[in-house]
């Protein structure tokens, strides 16, 4: 079986016997391990004292004092978001749980956390998955994209790996920043995704009507059947014409505001038009858990792009935003 996503830690969670994650000592340590925790040379004793308590008892309890006597002003800070980070972990039988709740409660944690959980969460529902196109299509739920109009076609490419420093044909002839070699996810190429994952080095076509957009819109249903326990099916919507949205979700900032738009004017303007990526019909396969005004509607989701061509999706709106009558307990 192909394996991917190394780097997300999940080697170091147990799965429980309901396929989700339940949270370890290696896990937690792993965190310790970041260059934002880990003391410089220079650092004061009482950090030193910290960093080493925790290594030896990673679950350790951690007062404000103890926080509050470290020297270094951004040291007491990335502390500070560690250790309620892990606590919240701590008090949850799941990853799962913990995310959900962080979700739900509005909890404000380093966006850098948050997408950390997304991804090892998508790694765990995904296991085994033999899908290239599914794979690089859940990046987007936690890395942001820098889209690109190249011969007619969208072009979505990972924003952090493009800044970096060398050439690529790819993306020389897509106009964008000079980054590491960079390749367009194709049917030829599909085969070396599982060993190059860990890079975010291939780009998706997200074009109307390619895999891409279905790929993003399979890699939503394993989403919030895994963690809302909900069945949908979702299909891309290729002409937005006259749609009447009872209900919409924006997974994106961007994509809420022209939800908004659309919702008070029944009409876009071209350039509100010109950033959507993704126009999505999502239906539920219970209609009874859905809101009875809207037991025979369906709920749309939006895709959309800033000016500047980024993306960056918020999958934890599909946890907040569909009209569901009761919101399952995750454990």
């Amino acid at each position: 079986m192909n394996d991917f996503w190394l780097a997300s830690g999940h080697h170091l969670l147990d799965r429980n016997t309901d396929g989700r994650l339940a949270l370890t000592d290696e896990f937690l340590k792993a965190y310790l391990a970041r260059p934002e925790l880990a003391p410089p040379p220079d650092a004061c004793a009482a950090e030193k004292i910290l960093y080493a308590a925790l290594l030896d008892d990673s679950r350790r309890p951690v007062s404000a004092d103890e926080i509050a006597a470290i020297t270094d002003a951004d040291a007491r800070e990335n502390w500070r978001h560690m250790i309620t980070f892990r606590d919240h972990l701590n008090i949850h039988a799941t990853v799962e749980a913990a995310y959900v709740a962080l979700v739900r409660e509005g909890k404000r944690v380093p966006p850098l956390f948050l997408d950390q959980l997304v991804q090892v969460i998508l790694r765990n529902l995904l296991d085994g998955a033999e899908n290239a196109y599914l794979l690089r299509a859940a990046e987007m739920l936690f890395r942001p994209q820098r889209l690109t109009i190249y011969d007619g076609s969208l072009i979505a490419a990972d924003l952090e790996y493009i800044g970096a420093a060398a050439a690529s044909p790819l993306v020389a002839m897509l106009g964008l920043p000079h980054a590491g070699e960079i390749d367009l996810l194709n049917d030829d190429n599909a085969a070396s995704y599982w060993q190059r994952s860990d890079r975010f080095d291939m780009a998706l076509d997200l074009s109307a009507g390619r895999c891409g957009l279905a790929a993003l819109g399979a890699v939503i249903e394993l989403w919030v059947k895994h963690l809302l326990a909900v069945e949908i099916a979702i299909e891309p919507v290729v002409e937005l014409g006259d749609v009447a949205m009872s209900w919409y979700v924006g997974l994106d900032a961007e994509a809420t505001r022209i939800g908004d738009a659309l919702w008070q004017h029944g009409a876009l303007d071209a350039d509100e038009r010109a950033g959507i990526v993704a126009f999505y019909r999502l239906t539920f396969a219970d209609p009874n858990i859905v809101l009875p005004r809207l037991a025979d509607e369906p709920v749309y989701l939006i895709l959309a792009t800033t000016a500047d061509g980024v993306l960056r999706v918020k999958p934890q709106n599909l946890l907040t935003g569909l009209p569901i009558r009761e919101l399952a307990t995750i454990a």
